[in-house]
């Protein structure tokens, strides 16, 4: 057990004390069982603490109990000696997806340390960016529950607004930053995407993700925390660049990350997000399945309140609707809440066991994709350290193919030439950005060997042949897999990543590729 003190002036005087006495100060008085409120100071130093809540049940050294998250919470299990406390989470095995959806990552256990002192817990655990400290107090267990819902509105079909005629292409603070985004972090993003030219590739979007939030000032209006102490202002700037900015909320009490959501404000917000000049909104489930039921009517109308909320304002604000595929998003309710995009799958991690379940599990519901209301896999990972080159290079060669956002997920100003060159290959990004959509189709998966055809509006089709194996692999396909235009000899080969025409000999195509690579090619008539 490892023990860990922060002892005061006072403390030390009164240990002393016992000391002097000949008496050591005891615990075997002290009970823990009851609900505690462990309050942590965000990162980012911007003033805001983020709850979570615990029910501690003690018999002698042994603890045993929850940490309270909804719906079910999570066990805990733990020893109380000598004043010294240490406990672990016991995290559930996830349920099995929803068809078509990506299985969730089991949960990592959590280990928490620390002291009782003066009816208080000074408590620590391991962090992603190290040691988190936070100070736990006794609550009632009323102080733990969740406000009850709010009435949702009668369902119904929300107008088209017109906007992400082609996926979106832009950028997002969380996978490199998370809690760490700040207002100048942003400018240089902005600064960034048009000096390394990716504007002028496509991207567009500079999109704040979680932590910008502080609460709500006395008229109910959200205000920013010290990190962001003028959006309007950060806006503005973006918009000078000529790009567009976004930003994130929840319906539920809060966000992800602990910070004020949009509950109960959902007019309110939209019409504030519209006057700081805001253009795209992520809207992240998190707490709001703490309330409200987990199926596609409820989720609609939760989505359906902030989508209209949107739409009245009369700003154009593309509406990326965050609720991990849940109720199959996919196959209407999404488009009927006024989302332009949806996620369809958890979280992705910058690993390429994450990138690849995610991205080859989007095939069988890319034919639900259309111009406006598109499937997101999750944002790019590309640039941020955790997978190859070659791995880089499928996850964008899959994105573009499936359609998806094209959202990075790295630091523009640090960007490698190679990473450039991936993110920004025009001959990639035109996949994507295709005008006439039409779904991926999968021709062959065999032995870890995919092959991917996905036509184009000009009469052209993009080939993928991607290597999910461990080892260098041949792959191949027949010419007769292609549409009735190209199948004769007359045909264009063109490899998109070596940017050169290749020969196609006879009627197969074959193709060496690297462990975790991709051969991507666009076939058109001569």
């Amino acid at each position: 057990m490892r023990h860990f003190f922060r002892a005061s002036t006072g403390t030390l005087a009164l240990l002393l004390g016992y000391f002097l006495a000949g008496t050591q100060p005891s615990f075997a008085q002290t009970n823990l069982s009851g609900y505690w409120d462990a309050r942590t100071p965000n990162p980012g130093n911007d003033g805001t603490f983020r709850d979570t809540y615990f029910e501690i049940q003690q018999s002698g050294e042994t603890l045993s109990g929850t940490l309270i998250r909804r719906p079910n919470g999570i066990p805990i299990t733990g020893t109380f000696k000598d004043g010294a406390i240490h406990f672990v989470t016991v995290p559930p095995t996830p349920p099995p997806p929803p068809a078509g959806a990506t299985a969730r990552p089991a949960q990592r256990p959590m280990t928490f340390d620390g002291t009782y002192e003066d009816g208080k817990l000074l408590l620590q655990t391991q962090g992603r960016n190290g040691i988190v400290k936070s100070v736990a107090e006794k609550v009632t267990k009323e102080a733990t529950l969740p406000p009850p819902p709010l009435p949702l509105p009668e369902l119904k079909d929300l107008p088209d607004n017109g906007l992400a005629r082609t996926p979106p292409m832009g950028w997002n603070s969380w996978n490199k930053f998370a809690g760490r985004v700040d207002d100048a972090a942003v400018r240089g993003m902005a600064d960034a995407m048009v000096s390394s030219g990716m504007s002028k590739a496509g991207y567009v979007y500079i999109n704040i993700d979680d932590t910008w939030e502080l609460g709500r000032d006395a008229n109910g209006n959200v205000t920013t925390n010290k990190k962001f102490p003028d959006m309007k202002a950060l806006a503005d700037y973006v918009h000078s660049k000529g790009l567009k900015i976004g930003i994130y909320s929840s319906p539920g009490p809060k966000t992800c990350a602990g910070y004020e959501g949009s509950f109960g404000h959902e007019v309110q917000d939209a019409k504030t997000y519209a006057s700081w000049g805001i253009d795209y909104l992520k809207y992240d489930l998190c707490s709001g399945l703490d309330i409200y039921k987990d199926d596609a009517p409820t989720l609609q109308a939760i989505y359906q309140k902030m989508g209209q909320a949107l739409q009245e304002t009369n700003r154009p604000i593309i509406y990326s609707l965050c609720e991990y595929g849940r109720a199959s998003v996919w196959t209407g309710w999404g488009t009927k809440s006024g989302g332009n995009l949806w996620r369809t799958t958890g979280d992705i991690s910058d690993r390429w066991d994450s990138m690849d379940k995610i991205g080859f599990s989007q095939i069988k519901i890319a034919e639900y994709a259309k111009p406006g209301h598109w499937n997101d896999p999750d944002m790019l990972e590309i640039g941020n350290g955790g997978m190859t080159a070659d791995e880089y290079r499928t996850h964008m060669s899959l994105w573009s193919l499936l359609a998806a956002p094209l959202i990075a997920g790295n630091d523009l100003r640090t960007m490698t030439d190679e990473t450039k060159s991936i993110l920004m290959n025009s001959e990639v990004i035109a996949i994507d950005q295709d005008p006439e959509y039409k779904p991926v189709v999968s021709v062959s998966s065999e032995n870890k060997v995919e092959v991917l055809m996905r036509p184009l509006h000009d009469g052209s089709v993009i080939v993928g042949l991607f290597n999910r194996n461990d080892a260098l692999t041949d792959a191949q396909f027949a010419r007769s897999i292609l549409p009735a235009n190209l199948t004769g000899k007359k045909t264009k080969v063109r490899d998109l990543w070596k940017h050169e025409d290749v020969k196609m000999e006879g009627d197969t195509f074959k193709a060496t590729i690297p462990s975790h690579g991709v051969v991507l090619l666009k076939i058109s008539s001569r």
